[in-house]
């Protein structure tokens, strides 16, 4: 997914501080913060839809009405041929 990068919000600071208050050296706990946010910006990526997936979408349910009127459409007709 080229071209998709989702920014969030992640203190990655205030992790680190309580990374390094539980024994890990700043640069363990700053490798770890920022390992940490990217993988949140990974899994939203892959979790998010972009504008061209929801056109996507709205085509595919727009196809989708239109067959399912045309549907009723046979249906009425094909019960009303029994009165006639």
């Amino acid at each position: 997914m080229i071209g998709r990068m989702t920014s969030i919000a992640f203190d990655t600071l205030k992790f680190a501080e309580r990374l390094e208050k539980a024994g890990l050296t700043r640069e363990q706990a700053a490798a770890i913060a920022e390992a940490q946010k990217d993988a949140f910006a990974e899994a939203l990526d892959s979790m998010l839809a972009t504008k061209s997936d929801i056109a996507v979408l709205d085509a595919k349910i727009d196809k989708l009405t239109w067959m399912m009127g045309i549907l009723i459409a046979i249906a009425i007709a094909n019960f009303a041929k029994q009165f006639f």
